[in-house]
């Protein structure tokens, strides 16, 4: 599988196999071309401010477990599987639970800024919808809020999402469906506007 780093066509097969091959200065290769969306993950999925300590640590146990990664496999659903267990982790640790406010803040940290020339309008729009956007995932069950985190914030395909959370396609198709006729009733202003 190939994935861009920094602008550059990055071999995953190739990395793999030279850390593998007792080049470990290799795996940074990996760490760059998937940072970006592994914090986006932590972020979406309720680390907050521990979200760069998570993915520091799946980084780590990928590496550590790199030697049972399967060959042909992609590497990004199987690095956002161990992100996904690390950040449930962090946050079944987390004294108190994160606020709906915490969320939004680590994952607008985590994307990129709206550009200066965007209209103010346009950009108070999409934040307003951001925010509507993840309150309304707050009220999904925990499934359902994973399947459209992967599908749609982290924009998987559907058989990355099924990689990544461990599930076969068609409970992804059937979760996904269930997940968005939810958010399609918490969010009716979004779906009425989403079908012209």
């Amino acid at each position: 599988m190939r994935t861009r780093e920094g602008g550059r066509i990055v071999d995953e097969a190739a990395v793999i196999a030279r850390v593998r091959a007792g080049e470990p200065e290799a795996y940074a290769e990996l760490v760059r071309a998937h940072t970006g969306v592994a914090l986006r993950a932590a972020a979406a999925l309720g680390a907050g401010a521990d979200a760069e300590d998570v993915v520091q640590q799946a980084f780590v146990k990928a590496y550590c477990a790199l030697g049972r990664f399967r060959d042909g496999s992609a590497f990004k659903p199987w690095l956002l599987s161990i992100v996904a267990n690390e950040a449930r982790n962090t946050v079944r640790a987390a004294v108190r639970q994160r606020t709906l406010a915490g969320r939004e803040a680590a994952f607008v940290e985590a994307e990129p800024l709206i550009p200066e020339s965007a209209d103010p309008v346009v950009a108070t729009l999409q934040t307003e919808r951001r925010a509507a956007l993840l309150a309304a995932l707050e009220q999904l069950s925990e499934d359902h809020r994973l399947v459209v985190t992967y599908r749609y914030l982290l924009e998987m395909d559907e058989s990355e999402t099924a990689q990544a959370l461990g599930w076969p396609r068609g409970t992804v198709k059937s979760r996904l469906n269930r997940a968005l006729r939810r958010l399609g009733r918490l969010l009716p202003e979004f779906s009425a506007s989403g079908r012209g």
